[in-house]
């Protein structure tokens, strides 16, 4: 009997975490919370940028269409990686525009073909050299992954990525190139345009801001 009240109280002398983890001392790991950042209300601007050749001039030129209507926004999962389930870019292609409403017609009518494809939407899969903590400040340079969809065709995606952490923002800018087949489009061709090269340049001057913990 004195040896079973003994161990009665050895029991009830030790911490009931202790006794949760087999004699070791219970630790709960901080919870994770994703990061959010969401499209700013100014400083994005989406553009392609193609070398052509037009009629009546010596050397060839770039050919730019801009846009700044661009939503959406990308949510770290904080271990250093991205939820790719609401992690996504969306640009509205039906506003580019460059120094040629010719040229303008023709993209948006024939190559894009706006009125059935008016988006172009990258899915954000992974960043490859970012942080598993956010950086307050500083410049980081990035390589971006995902799934590009233009004209109704998805293709990867791999963008070289310059940026700069600053507070709560994130802005720099993100570059990749494809090539109209890739895709399925028709390269312009208008009058005044001899050739056009089948090498697309896609720049995103980006920047994001930081949503408060708990907004949707």
């Amino acid at each position: 009997m004195k040896q079973w009240a003994f161990l009665t109280a050895c029991v009830l002398l030790v911490p009931a975490p202790l006794m949760a983890q087999g004699g070791k001392r219970e630790g709960k790991s901080p919870a994770v919370v994703p990061i959010r950042l969401s499209v700013a209300p100014q400083g994005n601007e989406a553009r392609f940028v193609v070398r052509e050749q037009l009629a009546r001039a010596e050397l060839p030129n770039d050919a730019v269409g801009v846009t700044t209507s661009i939503t959406g926004g990308i949510t770290l999962d904080g271990r250093g990686g991205v939820d790719s389930t609401t992690s996504r870019i969306v640009v509205d292609l039906t506003t580019l525009k460059s120094d040629r409403d010719r040229r303008d017609r023709f993209i948006k009518r024939r190559t894009i073909v706006t009125d059935s494809f008016p988006t172009g939407v990258l899915v954000i899969t992974g960043i490859k050299g970012l942080p598993e903590t956010l950086p307050a400040s500083g410049a980081m340079t990035l390589v971006l992954t995902g799934h590009l969809t233009i004209h109704g065709v998805t293709k990867p995606s791999t963008w070289d990525v310059s940026a700069q952490a600053n507070g709560g923002a994130i802005s720099g800018k993100a570059v990749t190139r494809i090539r109209f087949g890739d895709f399925g489009m028709v390269q312009p061709r208008v009058a005044i345009v001899l050739s056009v090269v089948d090498d697309i340049r896609l720049e995103y001057d980006f920047s994001f801001v930081r949503e408060a913990p708990g907004n949707p």
